[in-house]
């Protein structure tokens, strides 16, 4: 007996980084254009985060484009993004972390409109955490204030980047932030 055909319309989506930075830019753009519903952006976006590569050029475009998706988040986009689990609240931790570094590098450096637009994504981010799965959320940002301590599992990620005291601070002061609705 044969083998069925491949329905590849079922295929979850395994686009690299830059493809789906381009194909996030699509997306948004037919949205905010009102040619994409809330609703069929919130599906494709889902099939999009499934992936880590997906999830993250999503993110970059998403959360620091001029666009207005993640300031006023349809409602099924965000159950999407919840249901998408433990890689959407991860890499919306270490957004958080790295936007709330940057704008204090780029406060120090006197540039202030790269500032503005690291808090812009530090504000978004805290917004976006605030509606994804409390508990999920609690524990990833518990393991980063760990590390602006200087322990556990984060550590490696601040060094990484060469996150100084002060900024290790202001990313504990974000995670705070978070905590406050």
């Amino acid at each position: 007996m044969a083998p069925a055909p491949s329905d590849d319309s079922a295929a979850p989506l395994q686009p690299s980084f830059q493809q789906a930075m381009e194909i996030t830019a699509q997306w948004l753009a037919l949205w905010e254009n009102g040619e994409l519903s809330d609703e069929v952006l919130a599906d494709r976006v889902a099939e999009l985060v499934a992936s880590r590569d997906g999830a993250r050029g999503f993110f970059v475009v998403s959360l620091a484009g001029d666009g207005p998706l993640m300031d006023r988040l349809p409602e099924g986009l965000l159950l999407q993004l919840r249901q998408a689990g433990a890689g959407v609240v991860d890499l919306s931790v270490r957004n958080l972390a790295m936007s709330t570094a940057m704008a204090l590098h780029h406060q120090r450096a006197g540039d202030g409109g790269q500032q503005a637009a690291s808090e812009r994504v530090r504000a978004r981010c805290t917004e976006l955490l605030r509606g994804l799965e409390p508990l999920a959320v609690k524990q990833r940002l518990e393991i980063l204030l760990a590390a602006t301590a200087g322990e556990g599992d984060d550590v490696a990620f601040l060094e990484r980047w060469g996150y100084d005291s002060e900024q290790r601070a202001a990313i504990a002061a974000a995670i705070e932030a978070v905590a406050e609705a």
